[in-house]
């Protein structure tokens, strides 16, 4: 079951989770990370942000909700990238982003949504 993330105590709490993975097997994405974590906080709904839980850690899954659609942010383990998809994990692919992503086409595609 996801977890709401409704305070930036545990939104920190999870970003440093993420952080952490990403130094260990995730290293091409480790910088990017915190561009789509803002994104996400700029662009959100109202609404909590959800993310993945596996025996009750959070895990590298979040979704959200943004102007009604709901989309779905993960770390493909094949690709080393972060991905963005519509619905759900496996919905249609948005976009993905790498430490090689220029920080102006993170902003870019956030601002368009």
């Amino acid at each position: 079951m996801p977890r709401r993330i409704t305070d930036v105590d545990v939104l920190q709490q999870y970003l440093s989770g993420v952080m952490d993975r990403a130094e260990h097997h995730a290293q091409q994405v480790k910088q990017v990370a915190l561009a789509v974590a803002g994104g996400i906080v700029w662009k959100k709904d109202p609404n909590p942000i959800e993310v993945y839980t596996r025996s009750g850690a959070m895990a590298n899954v979040l979704w959200v909700m943004i102007k009604g659609r709901r989309y779905a942010f993960k770390y493909n383990h094949n690709n080393g990238t972060i991905e963005m998809r519509s619905g759900s994990t496996r919905g249609r692919l948005m976009c993905s982003f790498t430490n090689a992503t220029p920080i102006g086409d993170v902003w870019r595609f956030f601002n368009q949504l």
